[in-house]
């Protein structure tokens, strides 16, 4: 086929190696413009897509927007037979969605009706869901709303949002290859009515480490900003990001410290960081920052600076 691919992370990439690899033609690739960053943050990075495509001769596209007819008629001149969406970022208008042969096809990482929307990694492990997985869905004008041609599970276990990114991604892009090597064997059906969810965006607020939870949703906290944008607590002003951890014995005071080896009382349970990183700092093993930053038993975290 034809192929327009529209996709910006690392999550859309082995979909888009595996579409150029399958013998499809990738007519162009759209993506969100580069975005300044570098050291100093003034040089503009392109996103993980652009760099892939570029490195396979793809046209790269990045509109900020995709509402002007100029647009919609250079997207429609390109004469697909069918656009692949991944995490492109950007709400594609009707004339978008009707602009090929075979319209628009999203690669969604999660069970739908499960966790529509911008999130549903994060938010599945949050939820504490037992599995996840990648939909292939024909799109159209509501949110993650449309049918599904297939669905692919994985389970959550104690994966972090990073390590499950990655491999949702591997899924969809085996799934996206077998429905586009024969649509007529993967009819699209439509979604149930029922458990219908929604992954709203993730703030960095909510990353902050709420120890009036149980040790069991701390810990998932934990997962599911690992790596980005990293669970974390306060002390005396400075902030630790904890990268990983594991549910201990113990009860107290939530939030505060019930030895000197960094077991923090929750509202049912205990959590024990056991990779941290201060502020400024390189990422290490908890016990490895205790021995040079101690933090003894009775401290309160998440305490207000003096």
């Amino acid at each position: 086929m034809r192929i327009i691919f529209m996709g910006t992370p690392e999550f859309a990439v082995p979909a888009l190696i595996a579409l150029a690899e399958a013998g499809h033609e990738i007519a162009a690739a759209y993506t969100q413009p580069p975005r300044p960053g570098g050291r100093r943050g003034r040089e503009l990075t392109p996103s993980p897509v652009q760099r892939e495509a570029e490195s396979r001769e793809v046209a790269v596209r990045h509109p900020v927007s995709l509402k002007s007819a100029e647009e919609q008629a250079a997207f429609a001149a390109l004469g697909a037979d069918i656009a692949v969406v991944a995490a492109y970022g950007l709400i594609l208008p009707q004339a978008i969605l009707d602009g090929t042969r075979l319209g628009c096809i999203n690669i969604h990482a999660s069970i739908l009706p499960r966790w529509r929307g911008a999130a549903p990694i994060q938010r599945a492990i949050l939820a504490g869901d037992a599995q996840t997985g990648v939909t292939i869905m024909q799109m159209e004008a509501g949110l993650d709303t449309g049918p599904m041609r297939t669905i692919a599970t994985t389970p959550v276990d104690r994966k972090t949002a990073g390590e499950l990114t990655d491999e949702l991604a591997r899924i969809g892009a085996v799934q996206i290859v077998k429905v586009l090597g024969d649509l007529d064997a993967f009819p699209a059906a439509p979604q149930p009515e029922d458990d219908v969810t929604y992954a709203k965006k993730i703030t960095k607020a909510e990353a902050r480490l709420d120890f009036s939870q149980s040790a069991d949703a701390v810990e998932q906290q934990i997962r599911a900003f690992a790596p980005a944008p990293g669970a974390f607590f306060e002390r005396d002003g400075d902030r630790y990001k904890v990268l990983a951890g594991e549910t201990a014995q113990g009860h107290g005071e939530p939030g505060v410290t019930l030895d000197d080896a960094l077991t923090i009382a929750c509202g049912n349970g205990a959590i024990r960081p056991t990779r941290i990183q201060r502020a400024g700092k390189p990422a290490m093993d908890t016990a490895d920052l205790l021995r040079g930053k101690p933090i003894p038993a009775g401290t309160r975290l998440n305490q207000p600076s003096p």
